[in-house]
């Protein structure tokens, strides 16, 4: 069984991808950037933008009712790896505690020239996949509900991209 979440952001629907799923007992968020709602931020900041990803990852988990301390792996994609320390101060900060298995990856460029990293992560949380009240065995929801990180109005519960 799935459950899963969008952001409500243009990315997820031009690509038709959703910002989190729950299947089984993990949680896969998809990458997320330096994104506050529609707009970039810290343009040229590698540490303000991790975190601001990981901010990100944080909003859809708990979308789905987990939190960062379930997170067992992150992989980062960045722009440029001597700069990994800054991305890697980010990301210790956030799961310092949890200390998940990660990569860091260096890519020739992200969607959007100003990004400097994209963040994704795996959590485990023991039957996260199973369907919350009003939502149909697929996960999906029922008539009448919306999907799980939307409001009846449809609007977004997390960031974007």
């Amino acid at each position: 069984m799935t459950r899963r979440l969008s952001s409500g952001g243009t990315w997820e629907q031009a690509i038709g991808y959703s910002r989190a799923v729950a299947a089984g007992d993990y949680i896969f968020v998809s990458g997320c950037t330096s994104v506050d709602g529609t707009e970039l931020v810290h343009e040229g900041d590698a540490q303000a933008q991790t975190a601001q990803a990981i901010a990100n990852v944080s909003a859809a988990l708990t979308g789905l009712g987990a939190s960062l301390a379930d997170v067992v792996s992150t992989r980062m994609l960045v722009t440029d790896i001597s700069r990994w320390a800054e991305y890697g101060k980010a990301h210790g900060e956030a799961f310092g505690g949890a200390a998940p298995a990660a990569t860091m990856a260096q890519v020739q460029a992200l969607v959007d020239p100003r990004m400097l990293v994209e963040v994704e992560a795996i959590a485990y949380r023991p039957g996260i996949g199973q369907p919350e009240a009003g939502q149909s065995e697929a996960g999906q929801p029922e008539a009448g509900q919306p999907e799980a990180g939307q409001t009846a109005a449809g609007q977004a519960g997390t960031g974007g991209r």
